[in-house]
């Protein structure tokens, strides 16, 4: 009998600031433990713990049919999942390359309505045979047993026999042997991270590159529209009133940041007008253009009073006064609304001069202060 209870389930001195093994370490040396073989480790280190082991099923028997056909189906699961997250990284980095090219658009081609479903289903399916697959191999073939033991401190030998016990069970798990089950591993693993890692790629094709907020479809020489595609001429609105406008360009009505508001002023309005800085020659004769999109949350502008000359957003109440550039006199809106250059063609209709020049909608993180 040693110094301290080396029974099993004892602290065996563990519990004593100066030992610095306990338990059965007082009977063993490291040197000792390092001859045996795993198997004695594990079989020593069950005797010392009080294993109890109360049912062993050791799974199919090694090469009969039963484990070659457990082997197949988790092999074939396992794989099938690896290839539905290769599919993933084909779609996602393939479109544009050797696939179309998709693009968000109001009436979508087949391929950019197909391209976002794709890509669900392909990783939905891949985590979800990833997980039948697993089930598969734990169920069917990895031995089961069920044991008990009480709970003690650990020690240098507990170590020692638990990594025995462990890396054993690796090998009753028949991985070693089941070539075909390691190389659907594989394929399963390389998939699988290519998948995840994929969507990091999309920062190589951030869309926010070339400035995207800042820019709209208006351009030089793009014609004012009506909501129904008619181009306007100066004579086509009565002084006072206001219309929605939009790009003559593909989609242009249905552009989220496109709508603008074209205004003719009344004569006295046009005396009492004041441009801001730099934008006194933006409008034409007694017309002038502005976004239509409040720069305070983004809400659409659609009220006008002309006898005071503002310019109200009806969501929270700011407002505009449109002979002093759209500038806001009320409400949480900051910002004036930004002022769209207009001039006629030589068919007399109204286009613009250029694009906005400010970033129309509300204040983002980076765009520049103008």
């Amino acid at each position: 009998m040693t110094a301290h209870d080396t029974r099993p389930g004892s602290t065996g001195g563990a519990d004593i600031p100066e030992q610095v093994y306990g338990g059965p370490d007082d009977d063993y040396t490291p040197e000792q433990l390092a001859t045996l073989r795993r198997e004695d480790l594990e079989r020593l280190g069950a005797k010392y713990d009080g294993v109890e082991v109360t049912h062993v099923d050791p799974g199919p028997e090694p090469g009969s049919p039963l484990e070659r056909r457990a082997v197949r189906q988790v092999g074939m699961v396992l794989t099938l999942a690896g290839l539905l997250a290769f599919a993933f990284v084909v779609v996602y980095v393939g479109s544009g390359w050797f696939l179309p090219s998709w693009e968000w658009a109001q009436h979508p081609t087949t391929w950019s309505a197909l391209y976002t479903p794709l890509l669900g289903l392909c990783m939905g399916l891949s985590l979800a045979l990833v997980g039948i697959g697993l089930v598969l191999f734990t169920k069917k073939l990895l031995p089961h047993e069920t044991a008990v033991q009480d709970k003690h401190d650990g020690s240098h030998f507990d170590r020692v026999t638990i990594g025995a016990t462990l890396v054993n069970t690796l090998d009753r798990s028949g991985l070693a042997r089941r070539k075909l089950l390691i190389r659907s591993f594989g394929i399963m693993a390389g998939g699988l991270g290519l998948m995840l890692i994929m969507p990091l790629g999309g920062l190589l094709k951030n869309p926010s590159r070339g400035d995207p907020l800042g820019t709209t479809p208006w351009a030089k020489g793009v014609r004012l529209l009506t909501a129904g595609g008619v181009p306007i001429r100066p004579e086509d609105q009565l002084p006072g009133s206001m219309q929605t406008v939009f790009p003559q360009v593909p989609n242009g009505n249905t552009a989220a940041d496109a709508a603008t508001m074209l205004f003719r002023l009344r004569p006295e309005q046009v005396a009492a007008s004041k441009p801001r800085k730099g934008q006194a020659n933006f409008g034409y004769g007694d017309y002038v253009a502005y976004s239509k999109i409040c720069t305070h949350a983004g809400c659409p502008v659609s009220l006008y009073e002309q006898q005071t000359s503002r310019i109200l957003c009806p969501c929270h109440q700011s407002q505009f006064l449109i002979t002093e550039g759209a500038t806001p006199v009320f409400g949480p809106a900051v910002r004036p609304l930004p002022q769209l250059p207009i001039t006629v063609d030589s068919e007399g209709y109204f286009v613009a001069r250029s694009g906005y020049i400010e970033a129309v909608g509300p204040t983002y993180w980076n765009r520049k202060r103008i």
